[in-house]
């Protein structure tokens, strides 16, 4: 879904990630040495806005799926790991991924989008010679 790659990049060069080795950059040292400001002067203009846009997404989509939102999207766990740590029942992960997937859309501006072919036939219960009109009352 859009909104997950969206969350996902955004969370990316917003270099969010967990650091998996050690940094042998020391940012005060090389602050003193060159008379700058130290590590903030290092932060680009676009890791700035990407850690500004990252919990604004987050809370879009309330209080009960940011953990999950990130787990998915961002650190890319697989459902049946988080179902199993969460102690969810089973394959109820999808139905709530899905709940937070529909509030990221809404927060990027994609759940208006319709999907499906263009031209596509609408499909209803209603018998083929049956009119459907909604009525004030």
């Amino acid at each position: 879904m859009q909104s997950a790659e969206r969350l996902r990049a955004d969370f990316t060069r917003a270099q969010l990630m967990p650091r998996t080795t050690s940094t042998w950059l020391n940012p005060m040292v090389s602050a003193r040495r060159g008379g700058g400001a130290g590590w903030a002067d290092t932060l680009t203009e676009t890791i700035v806005a990407s850690r500004q846009r990252v919990p604004q997404a987050l809370d879009s989509v309330g209080p009960e799926f940011p953990g999950l939102s990130i787990d998915v999207c961002c650190f890319l766990k697989v459902l049946e790991d988080i179902e199993r740590d969460r102690a969810w029942p089973a394959r109820s992960g999808k139905v709530v991924l899905q709940l937070a997937l529909d509030r990221l859309a809404r927060h990027y501006g994609y759940a208006s989008q319709t999907r499906g072919p263009p031209g596509a036939k609408v499909r209803t219960w209603l018998a083929d010679d049956a009119a459907f009109s909604v009525e004030n009352g």
